[in-house]
């Protein structure tokens, strides 16, 4: 098992200014991470060779491994040229991988933002043929270079246990599986040690994010919450410190022979550096206690 930590949680550094990507990769080996992964919001590399270079040459140098890619992608399109120049979008960061050596990537199925009545089972299942269908374009483009290629519980119409084994099971490819994000059930929510539970066996990367958690008629006031499909207020946390039972899901997921890597994913208030450094630790310590 090896912690690490995506690079949006320190977008708001990022975006700041104060941080590039490559500090990025410099902060995470300074503070215990081993490997990193790349989420491109507030920077690109398909359309910057050169920095995508420094990045894969910046992570040898200090030794931290390009753990994973991840992606928005929506295979739901108008019209067969709008899905083929979706497909030919994303086969183009599956190159990028294998020119970085990086062997895993999460790409979604469908817009991330939906209006209500696009996260209903019926508009999924209505749909389903074509996130299938270009789930199973990537993944073959992808086995080439020996890349897995995910689906995570993201963007609430394919968020649910269920629906993201839908999609695998139709893909049925050996290089398809899923990045579970022990935190993101509860946008529908879905009981997360549910979720973690039933998904697990088809994890090939596990990420950590914790939440705070109000019920739908408990208004929490300002900050940065917003709603669940269903109106409940999620605000990020500190991993190990909001609502999620973070301790109850490491030990599922260590007791399950789990040995993967593990990606912290902070999208809190709190200053992103301090909150990313206190959540792999505690991650860290809480494993070692499971």
């Amino acid at each position: 098992m090896k912690i690490g930590l995506s690079t949006y949680s320190l977008l708001k550094a990022i975006k700041a200014g104060e941080m590039d990507v490559l500090d990025v990769v410099q902060w995470i080996a300074d503070n215990g991470g081993k490997h990193m992964e790349i989420v491109p919001y507030g920077f690109t590399l398909v359309d910057n060779l050169e920095l995508a270079d420094a990045v894969r040459d910046k992570a040898k140098e200090v030794g931290i491994e390009l753990s994973n890619y991840s992606m928005p992608a929506n295979f739901v399109q108008e019209t067969e040229e709008e899905f083929e120049q979706e497909v030919a979008r994303i086969k183009e960061h599956v190159d990028l991988l294998h020119r970085m050596g990086i062997k895993h990537m999460r790409h979604d199925v469908t817009a991330f933002t939906l209006p209500p009545e696009k996260i209903t089972i019926e508009w999924f299942e209505k749909n389903l043929h074509l996130m299938v269908e270009g789930s199973r374009q990537i993944a073959d483009y992808a086995a080439q270079y020996g890349i897995t290629t995910t689906i995570e519980n993201h963007g609430q119409c394919v968020q649910h246990s269920d629906r993201v084994q839908r999609v695998l099971l139709e893909v049925d490819r050996p290089n398809f599986k899923t990045t579970l994000d022990i935190g993101n059930f509860l946008c529908v929510d879905e009981d997360p040690i549910v979720g973690v539970k039933k998904n697990l066996p088809f994890a090939s990367l596990v990420h950590f994010k914790d939440f705070y958690i109000r019920p739908f008629d408990e208004h929490p006031g300002g900050g940065e919450w917003f709603t669940s499909a269903n109106g409940n207020y999620l605000r990020g946390s500190i991993v190990g410190q909001g609502d999620v039972n973070i301790r109850q899901i490491v030990k599922l997921i260590k007791d399950s022979g789990y040995d993967g890597n593990i990606t912290l994913e902070f999208e809190g208030m709190e200053e992103c550096r301090e909150a990313s450094k206190i959540g792999m630790e505690n991650i860290r310590r809480l494993w070692d206690e499971a």
